[in-house]
């Protein structure tokens, strides 16, 4: 797998523009081959796309310019960029089985044993090859490593910051949308924050767009969180037993949302994994083929899923400070290794 780990350092638009310039192809021809964006593009012009500009700018402007610094350095309009930046806050044509994804397993930590959110990031194939690494150094904010996809704001998928937060998303196909701030918008927010209590205080706003579900740690923090945000709500749930989740919310009975035979049959297979007596190390689950149909680990090319393991991120909090790496996928050796000391414990 090639995964290639950039740094990028300057002000928004600065970040932005070495950002766009990253996938090795042009953007524009790149997100062409995605079935998604081309479906996005019907919202090209619309007063819904304009809209959720305007409730980025309002809040969030750094973000915004950071989008126009890619469109830059992609050399692509800016509203091709933002609106590939509102995939998950648009209403789309549902295709049925989806290539959303993304498994998460979160066991607490005890006695001599770290806490762990291990994240498999499922997306579509078209991006194989062309994801990377990318450590962020803002002028005005905090500094942080993020598995980045081609054009995307940098935070969505798996990420740390250097006070030690950790975020991984799982993408919901919510049919709850409203004009508001996009999602990506508020993911690549938490990133800025400087404690969990803070980044709680971004997922519980009241004018998201759409929903994702965020898992949350903190080096220095004994609490393990599960935050399911829906754009009418805002669940918290302190993760006190090993748990998982794929892409439909768990905690909201009745939501109108899709869930897709994928992230029904990996949500079932990791929850009856977990609940083995002597259940299995959580690279184990995410490496599980089993159904063949619809897999947690998406690797294989058989049966009728579209969406494909592009990598996976293990973050480990323990004494003060988190340990984290990246695998190419579950069972292969660690791309890297790093070590992020709290801001909070190094006091």
């Amino acid at each position: 797998m090639n995964l290639p780990q950039i740094s990028v350092a300057g002000d928004s638009y600065e970040i932005g523009v070495g950002l766009g310039r990253q996938p090795g192809r042009g953007l524009g021809e790149l997100l062409e081959l995605v079935p998604r964006f081309r479906t996005l593009r019907a919202w090209i012009g619309s007063d819904r796309l304009a809209g959720l500009e305007a409730a980025g700018r309002a809040v969030f402007p750094k973000y915004i310019q950071t989008i126009e610094g890619i469109a830059e350095g992609a050399s692509m309009p800016f509203e091709d960029v933002f609106l590939w930046n509102c995939r998950g806050g648009l209403p789309v044509a549902e295709t049925g089985a989806g290539t959303e994804g993304c498994t998460t397993i979160s066991v607490p930590g005890s006695a001599g044993q770290p806490a762990v959110i291990a994240h498999n990031e499922d997306g579509e194939r078209e991006f194989d090859g062309h994801c990377f690494l990318a450590t962020i150094a803002p002028s005005d904010g905090a500094k942080f490593t993020s598995f980045c996809y081609p054009g995307l704001l940098p935070g969505h998928a798996f990420a740390v910051n250097e006070h030690g937060l950790v975020q991984t998303i799982n993408h919901i196909r919510s049919h709850e949308m409203k004009v508001g701030i996009p999602p990506h918008l508020i993911t690549r927010a938490v990133m800025d924050r400087h404690s969990l209590d803070d980044a709680l205080a971004v997922l519980s706003r009241d004018d998201r767009a759409s929903a994702f579900h965020h898992n949350l740690m903190q080096a220095g923090d004994d609490r393990l969180l599960s935050v399911e945000a829906p754009a009418g709500g805002c669940d918290v749930k302190r993760v006190n037993q090993p748990h998982a989740h794929a892409n439909h919310l768990l905690r909201f009975p009745g939501h109108d949302q899709t869930v897709s035979p994928s992230s029904e049959d990996r949500q079932r297979r990791a929850d009856a994994l977990l609940s083995e007596q002597r259940p299995r190390e959580p690279l184990g689950i995410l490496g599980d083929q089993e159904p063949d149909a619809w897999p947690i680990c998406r690797k294989s090319k058989r049966g009728p899923d579209t969406g494909y393991t592009l990598a996976t991120g293990v973050f480990e909090a323990e004494d003060g400070r988190i340990a984290w790496r990246v695998h190419p996928s579950p069972e292969a050796p660690a791309l890297n290794d790093g070590i992020v000391v709290s801001h909070r414990t190094a006091a």
